[in-house]
């Protein structure tokens, strides 16, 4: 294949060469690899704990694997990226664009030299570099080389190796080019021999034969035009908001002001109409206007006030462009031209002078120079600016003059809070709005543009979106819903609405319409309606503008499709030669083509069209357009996709066009080998808009495979015995399966978003477009963990959160200090004994079971997969916070509120696992304002259950935070306590550690004990003063207690972290950023020692749980601390935000082991005297043998051991011989 350029490279194009060197430079630069650097995963030694679990709000999470993973969540402001898969199957965001990304190619050189891969879309820049509609990519660097040259948006491109040329459509201006421009080589842009098309260009494809064919809504070719403009310069370009000056203004009064000349029409001499110039002297007249134009045609009215009049003037452009015009001759009738000195009749009989200009050029700032003249000096009566290009402004005035002559010129109304602001870079000034407080909703903002169209036509209508970065709105832009009504009678065909992302960084514009548009009359006048897009957040700014409306030629031989050859210089007018050409026009007039596909050889195409027995999609069969089954479709085909001998259809549609077949909801399969159709399950449940092949790992772990639909709809539609699912406009179909990817019950990856595009570079994995997040597996709310190797597991249970009701009494979890989410799984227990294996997770959640009924709240998983939940009574708010067993009873506190067996229940309820059913009776319930039970523990080698929380009295019982259940009945451990406990653990058997927002006999304190023995309360010393704020997570740092870590909130907002070493708290610093919640603490064991830490011992590490804002870098929901540093351990998401873990819970409890980091201070002294009692025995032994060695080297002998007999000399001795004298008087003598 040749591509004949018709450019030839000359000294007058050489500095434009010279712009391209960026370019030649990114082709011939080294390559650079693309690198993921992975991560050490963390020896967790988890063998002692049993079965491990963490439960949280969820929907898809990850191990953290890779320096470049984050936790991050997809775009939903209207930008998108070009994503990358990690080698773990992740997806990676490389490089952002301020808009959507609509085609890609690899522009593969003819020596095979990948240069980049080409990128199309709307966005006005990429890589953080203006780059207007197209780019190109280094997937080896990521870095961003801009293609500068088009305005407007780029919808597709096809790259041809053999030419070295990237064909490029859309809806742009290029060169001297509309919607269609070829990239050559490293020469750059280059017209085709046609310069593009009338229409914006949606698809472009390469033949079977070798040529090229492009799709979309046009009807000519871009150097043909056979529309002739019945009402040329049509638009009065307004004058009067213009800031005009002018020089050597005459000192007469009523003759000096230049306003006097606008909006004049009449041609009167005198006071007030004129504005005449000092006599006998050169002068100006200036306008300077706030918006840009085009404009066509200059019409003057020379003045005859007392014989003066200009003779010769001449108009120039800022900032330095002197125009060039043609004008008729008023003595001669001859068409003649002008520039520096055109001339002014001064002939009475010449009312006015009309000069169009030669070439179009765009301003926003004019003068005319008067430079000769008649009499004493030179002077004008009116002056008019006009242009054929259409425009209604937001701007009330910068649309027509109210001096225009037509009955209805262009205007805009408005509504809502709307302020201008000035233009900046921008074309024009423009209206701004921002939605704060109440009546900014759709139905109190909006403006309201209205054309002055003079000749019904087909015409191309556009929106302009200004620049966000030029008046820093970024961060707050918004999305705006725009309608239109343009014609008495619409298509039924024709969409009548599409949504904006105005979070643009440069100037740009959409395309809103491309048809029919009806004349203004006094019945009816067409519109474009601007709103902001419901349920944005609060501060969400939007602006507003102008539409352009251009008509176009209706008759120009094409229709939506036109297949061009390259190795032809020149294009023919008979498209009637070309098959495809003739089988378009076989089509109903006004055919629009969204897509276009090549499938065993065979060319389909699809869009908004129709003929005899064909709906929206065809194929092209020699010169006719060929019907597939059931006539086609029965609605608009958005996109087309070719897979093995599958083509993927899919648009907003509902069944072919003529027969029934169920389960065809906006997606289905066209096979070319049975050529028959096939549903896709039953579809979705709205428009479709993109499908995108993409590899994931599904059953094994080699990848294959998939399909991505992505578009405006929230539910997969159920189908067969699989249930409908929620979904937020994405779905991924795996044809292995024939099922849906969120229906399979095997784990697989996580992805959501919206995906536009994909390219295929030799060498490397796909390249992807759009806006997505990724994680390791689809799981709702509940993980199991497991080390060696170290893996995180679905509990198989679909869980899906549930928000609570911004009225509910829910909120009172949210005013709490339990530090604990109010959403997902909470909490949650492995109970095991004899027969019974049972997982229990609590939070506030629907599930389903495994009968297929809906459960609520609180579940229960067994060692069979079986799963269910409680019986009815609980109300549905409730929310479980804490969970604990003794023996089988299951004790579950949180705000819980219902009736169990006609009685009421309130903040705790007992539940039997072996008997699976509510124990009775109930406890009495907890009393209080906002009654919360946050935790919830059992004392060691008891039957007492402590209960801790938000309540004050259990039954009648005053017990306020704490109260102890036992047998049957509750108590008050104590009577110094009071506020509300978040978490508990024990110190030994009798000692009992709280955390919260507490007091003790009235003294505020956020950490406080517990002596079983003394049934008293008491503060912890120097917590009131050195913990900063309420404790919410709490966990001992060794096996007594003695030491221990918290967390919570400080008074300020931000999270702290502290340990309590037995004597004084160490706190960890202002490391968090401010959105982090620490949820809970764990002390984990490693199988390898770490190096030596004041804070945490060698051969452990504290984990930390909750939504965490880790410092260098960002969120994540689990980290793990060993005593220096903080590291991502898990990274979540749900419903697109970042995700959180509330705990981690465990079938054991670990006994801490010595890691050879510091002893504590009572195994020391234990030590200690067992070494110095050991001394004193080895120092007594070795004296004694010492001792026996000396008095045997001494001669000593031992002793006999033979006695007499003592008793033979004994007598009995009287007692009054003994006592006698005790008796006499006086003390006895000694």
């Amino acid at each position: 294949m040749r591509l004949i350029s018709l450019f030839g490279l000359t000294a007058a194009e050489f500095a434009y060469l010279i712009q391209l060197w960026p370019v030649w430079n990114q082709l011939i630069a080294p390559a650079q690899a693309l690198n993921f650097d992975p991560v050490p995963a963390p020896s967790l030694d988890l063998s002692e704990l049993g079965r491990v679990a963490l439960t949280g709000d969820f929907d898809a999470i990850s191990l953290y694997t890779y320096q470049q993973q984050t936790e991050s969540i997809y775009s939903s402001n209207g930008s998108q990226a070009i994503v990358t898969q990690r080698p773990n199957g992740d997806f990676a965001t490389t490089v952002t664009s301020d808009g959507f990304i609509k085609s890609m190619c690899p522009f593969v050189m003819k020596d095979g030299t990948l240069a980049g891969v080409i990128v199309g879309g709307n966005f006005t820049s990429m890589g953080g570099q203006e780059t207007h509609g197209v780019a190109m990519y280094d997937p080896n660097t990521q870095s961003i080389t801009t293609l500068e040259g088009l305005t407007g948006s780029v919808n597709a491109v096809w790259c041809d190796q053999e030419t070295n040329t990237v064909y490029v459509g859309g809806d742009f201006k290029g060169g001297h080019s509309t919607n269609a421009i070829a990239w050559v080589g490293t020469a750059g842009w280059s017209d085709l021999p046609f310069t593009g098309l009338n229409g914006p260009v949606k698809e472009i494809r390469g033949a079977p034969n070798g040529n090229v064919i492009f799709a979309g809504s046009f009807t000519g070719l871009g150097n043909r035009n056979t529309t002739t403009l019945v009402h040329k310069d049509q638009q009065i370009i307004n004058l009067s908001s213009a800031n005009i000056t002018s020089g050597f203004s005459s000192t007469t009064n009523g003759f000096d002001d230049p306003h006097n000349i606008v909006c004049k029409v009449n041609g009167q001499d005198g006071a007030g109409n004129t504005w005449l110039l000092e006599d006998n002297t050169p002068g100006f007249w200036n306008a300077n206007l706030s918006f840009g134009f085009q404009p066509t045609k200059l019409r003057l009215w020379n003045t005859h006030q007392d014989g003066r009049g200009t003779q010769t003037f001449r108009f120039t452009a800022f900032p330095n462009a002197i125009m060039n015009f043609t004008y008729i001759d008023p003595a001669t009738g001859k068409n003649t031209t002008c520039d520096a000195r055109c001339p002014l009749s001064n002939d009475t009989k010449v009312s006015y002078q009309d000069f169009r200009f030669v070439n179009t050029v765009g301003m926003s700032s004019f003068r005319i120079d008067i430079s000769a003249w008649y009499g004493q000096g030179g002077g004008l009566n009116g002056i008019e600016l006009f242009q054929d290009d259409i425009y209604a402004f937001a701007v009330a005035d910068l649309n027509e003059p109210a001096c225009a002559t037509n009955n209805f010129p262009s205007n805009a109304s408005t509504t809502g809070p709307w302020k201008q602001t000035p233009s900046y870079d921008s074309n024009s000034i423009y209206l701004s709005a921002n939605l704060t407080g109440s009546s900014t909703g759709p139905d109190d903002v909006s403006v309201i543009f209205r054309p002055d169209i003079q000749q019904a036509g087909n015409y191309s209508v556009t929106i302009y979106t200004p620049g966000c970065k030029q008046d820093s709105t970024c961060d707050s832009r918004g999305i705006v819903n725009v309608t239109w009504s343009l014609a008495s009678t619409p298509s039924p065909s024709q969409p009548q609405q599409t949504t904006i992302y105005q979070t643009n960084d440069f100037d740009k514009y959409d395309q809103l319409y491309f048809g029919p548009v009806d004349v203004n009359s006094d019945s009816f006048r067409p519109s474009v309606t601007l709103r902001p897009a419901a349920n944005q957040k609060e501060g969400t700014s939007i602006v507003a503008q102008r539409v352009r409306f251009v008509l176009t030629n209706s008759t120009g031989g094409l229709n939506g499709l036109f297949e061009f050859d390259p190795n032809q210089a020149t294009v023919d007018d008979d498209f009637s030669k070309s098959p495809i050409d003739k089988a378009a026009m076989s089509l109903d007039p006004g055919a629009m083509l969204n897509g276009l596909a090549i499938l065993g050889g065979v060319i389909y195409a699809a869009g908004n069209v129709s003929a005899p027995g064909i709906k929206n999609i065809f194929t092209v069969n020699g010169s006719n357009p060929t019907a597939l089954p059931g006539a086609g479709l029965n609605g608009e085909v958005a996109t087309i996709f070719a897979f093995e001998d599958l083509l993927f259809v899919a648009g907003n549609f509902t069944d072919t066009a003529n027969s029934s077949l169920r389960g065809m909801n906006n997606i289905v399969i066209f096979n070319s080998t049975s050529q028959a159709w096939q549903t896709v399950g039953a579809g979705v449940n709205g428009r479709v808009d993109t499908i995108v092949p993409l590899d994931l790992n599904i059953t094994t772990d080699t990848p294959e495979t998939v399909i991505a639909f992505s578009g405006v709809f929230d539910q997969i539609n159920d189908f067969d015995s699989n249930p409908a699912i929620p979904v937020s406009g994405f779905a991924i179909w795996v044809p292995t399966q024939q099922n849906w990817q969120q229906n399979l019950v095997m784990q697989s990856m996580a992805i959501d978003g919206y995906l536009s595009a994909s390219t295929n570079v030799t060498g490397s994995t796909p390249i992807l477009s759009g806006s997505i997040s990724s994680q390791d597996i689809n799981a709702g709310d509940a993980i199991s963990l497991t080390s060696d190797p170290l893996r995180i597991n679905s509990l198989g249970v679909k869980i899906q959160p549930e928000q609570p009701s911004s009225s509910s009494k829910r909120k009172r979890v949210v005013s709490g200090v339990s530090g604990q989410n109010t959403t997902g799984a909470v909490t949650g227990l492995f109970y095991n004994s004899g027969n019974t294996n049972i997982t229990v997770l609590g939070g506030h959640f629907t599930a389903t079971a495994s009968n297929g009924s809906t459960l609520n709240n609180l579940i229960f998983l067994n060692s069979t997969g079986t799963i269910t939940g409680v019986a009815s009574g609980l109300d549905t708010e409730s929310v479980f916070l804490s969970l604990a067993t003794q023996d089988s009873v299951l004790y579950a506190g949180g705000t819980i509120t219902g009736k169990i067996n006609n009685a009421d229940v309130n903040g705790l309820i007992l539940y039997d696992l072996v008997q699976a059913n509510y124990a009775f009776p109930q406890p009495p319930p907890l009393e209080g304002d906002n009654v919360a039970v946050n935790a919830i523990t059992t004392r060691p080698n008891s039957r007492q259950v402590y209960v801790g929380g938000s309540f004050d009295s259990a039954g009648s019982l005053p017990c306020p935070a704490v109260c102890v259940f036992e047998n049957q009945q509750w108590s008050q451990p104590g009577s110094e306590l009071g506020g509300s406990v978040s978490t508990f653990a024990w110190q030994g058997s009798s000692k009992l550690l709280a955390g919260g927002n507490l007091t003790v006999s009235g003294t505020a304190t956020s950490l406080a004990s517990y002596d079983a023995k003394k049934s008293k309360w008491s503060a912890l010393d120097d917590a009131a003063n050195d913990v900063p704020g309420p404790v919410t997570a709490l966990t001992p740092a060794n096996n007594d207690g003695s030491q221990f870590w918290i967390a919570g909130k400080n008074t300020n907002g931000s999270a702290f972290l502290m340990k309590y070493d037995g004597s004084s708290f160490t706190s960890i610093g202002d490391d968090f950023g401010d959105e982090t919640t620490i949820r809970g603490l764990s002390m984990m064991q490693l199988s390898e020692n770490h190096d030596n830490s004041d804070l945490v011992g060698r051969g452990m590490v504290l984990l930390l749980t909750g939504q965490l804002d880790l410092p260098n870098f960002g969120n994540a929901s689990a980290a793990l601390f060993n005593g220096t540093n903080f590291t991502p351990f898990l990274l979540s998401t749900s419903r697109n935000n970042p995700g959180s873990i509330s705990q981690l819970f465990s079938e054991k409890v670990l006994s801490f082991k010595n890691s050879g980091g510091h002893m504590a201070v009572g195994l020391v002294v234990l030590i200690a005297l067992a070494c110095a009692l050991g001394a004193i025995f080895l120092l007594v032994v070795a004296g004694v043998l010492i001792e026996r060695y000396r008095r045997k080297n001494e001669g000593y002998i031992p002793a006999p051991t033979s006695y007499f007999d003592k008793t033979s000399n004994m007598g009995r001795i009287p007692p009054e011989h003994l006592f006698g004298r005790l008796q006499q008087q006086g003390a006895p003598q000694l």
